[in-house]
């Protein structure tokens, strides 16, 4: 049997340990769809709630909450009727049908690089050979498809709705409201986080591509005649590795290094606030496990970038199986929706400056997928060692911080463990409780899951209310009084402390 990759190996945790795994496999499956277990749940939760310090509570930024089913006369007027399609292949033998450009990079292994005309596909599919990955069958020529949910809203059905693709419409459709609440003065933000509906058409790279899944997405709106970012200072220095659009072009494979505030002075990040979210981007997602070398920006062609979009970049992260892949896009949108609002709705959307001019702001969005952040929070986390699976999240994100174990499930240790737990669980931490099987079974288990620190209660424990503390990463022990656990623990939770500063290290 073929040594397992490390994709593979990842899938087979998440199942076993309760990260995630397919949906509806009691009536065989459906693609695009993943359900979540407790492990993944809370993991996700942690990105979600460090997103959101680090994008809209330390950025003083405004949060909405949008419905996802949507009139179809936002998005006639945003232009997501007419442009947000696809193009698919149908296998004139098996009838299956997939992605015309995703097919073709997979078959090929080449990087199209670029949208395409279903007639340029059509001639590469030919020449290239590109047959079904299924039967073998030879494909027919490709056409549209547009990728959002359909559905009718009220009983009558007339009135035709689409499930959000993206957060973003509904922070445009909001902008007047949101201004209101950020007192009337730019720069503002508006930000989003939920769920969003894309019908992909063959979707085939597990919690990747998903046809249901959770957006984090902000708008900033800035004066365009005063576009300044007072932020950019506190991250100018931090280098970017950019694959801009001309290196693209002449096939360049490895990017540019510079720094966010360079990038900008040469012009190859449009406006400052975009220049200021890619670095703040890099700096997120280095904190969730990936390292500055695993990380890099690329431009999109023109003819790649959404139909609202003068500038794109794509912050990719690099994994084992998948190569590159996106986790979050940089767009500077400019005015075109609260443009496309203004005309379609009849509402005047520009705003007064403290210059006594009327402007209609620009936009400068950063978007995250959170599935996506998920797979690459493990993926980076997983470790073996000696035969052992780790998975060593950064404090922040581990999706259970502790772990309480009775050395034995006998002589009254149970009744203290229990006590303990209880203990740590009115203190605020996020604990679990595990009595099955050995002290080593349970300590590779809490490994495997992610669980930084082991609580173990032993027989000394009943004589001088001590316990010992097991660090995830380093298997070293320490011993500590209980009374003292809870203060010291927050301490190490917020990365005041190390370790080695929860108490008097034990011996091996």
């Amino acid at each position: 049997m073929p040594e397992q990759d490390l994709y593979e190996k990842i899938v087979e945790i998440a199942k076993r340990r309760g990260f995630f795994w397919p949906s509806f496999e009691l009536y065989g499956g459906m693609s695009g769809f993943y359900t979540f277990g407790d492990l993944g749940t809370k993991l996700m939760s942690n990105i979600k709630a460090w997103w959101r310090d680090q994008f809209v509570r330390r950025q003083g930024f405004l949060e909405i909450s949008e419905p996802i089913i949507t009139p179809s006369r936002v998005f006639e007027a945003s232009g997501h009727l007419t442009h947000f399609k696809e193009y698919l292949v149908e296998c004139s033998r098996c009838g299956r049908r997939f992605r015309a450009d995703n097919i073709i990079e997979e078959e090929t292994g080449q990087e199209l690089g670029e949208a395409l005309s279903a007639e340029e596909m059509s001639r590469i599919i030919k020449e290239k050979g590109v047959k079904c990955p299924d039967c073998g069958g030879e494909f027919k020529r490709p056409v549209g498809f547009m990728e959002m949910f359909q559905t009718s809203i009220g009983a009558t059905g007339k009135e035709i709705g689409y499930g959000r693709p993206e957060a973003a419409q509904g922070m445009f459709i909001n902008f007047r409201l949101g201004f209101d609440h950020a007192r009337e003065r730019l720069p503002f933000a508006l930000a989003q986080m939920g769920k969003v509906l894309r019908n992909e058409i063959s979707p085939r790279k597990g919690i990747i591509r998903l046809r249901e899944f959770t957006i984090m997405e902000l708008e900033l709106f800035f004066d365009p005649e005063e576009p300044e970012c007072t932020r950019l200072g506190e991250v100018s220095d931090e280098p970017l590795m950019l694959l801009t659009e001309e290196m693209r072009r002449s096939g360049a494979k490895e990017p540019l290094e510079i720094s966010a505030g360079e990038a900008l002075e040469k012009g190859l990040i449009k406006t400052p606030w975009q220049a200021y979210f890619m670095a703040l981007s890099k700096r997120f997602v280095t904190q969730l496990g990936v390292p500055p070398e695993g990380q890099r920006f690329k431009a999109l062609f023109p003819e790649e970038r959404a139909h609202y979009s003068a500038q794109t970049y794509d912050h990719e992260v690099l994994l084992a199986r998948w190569g590159w892949t996106e986790v979050s896009g940089h767009a500077y949108r400019t005015d075109y929706d609260l443009k496309a609002h203004a005309d379609a709705s009849g509402v005047d959307m520009t705003v007064l400056t403290a210059r006594g001019t009327r402007v209609l702001p620009h936009v400068v969005e950063p978007s995250f997928g959170l599935e996506r952040l998920t797979y690459v929070a493990i993926e980076y986390a997983y470790r073996e060692v000696n035969k052992r699976t780790v998975l060593s999240f950064p404090r922040e994100i581990a999706p259970t911080s502790l772990v309480v174990l009775p050395l034995v499930t006998r002589d009254g240790l149970p009744e203290k463990a229990l006590e303990v737990y209880r203990l740590l669980l009115d203190e605020g931490f996020t604990v679990d409780y595990d009595d099955s099987g050995s002290i080593g079974r349970r300590y590779a288990r809490a490994d495997e899951a992610g669980t930084l620190i082991d609580v173990t209660i032993d027989y000394d424990t009943l004589k001088d209310e001590t316990v010992t503390l097991r660090d995830r990463d380093t298997w070293k022990q320490v011993r500590q009084e209980i009374r003292l656990l809870p203060e010291l623990l927050r301490r190490y939770l917020r990365n005041q402390a190390n370790f080695q500063d929860l108490g008097k290290e034990l011996s091996k």
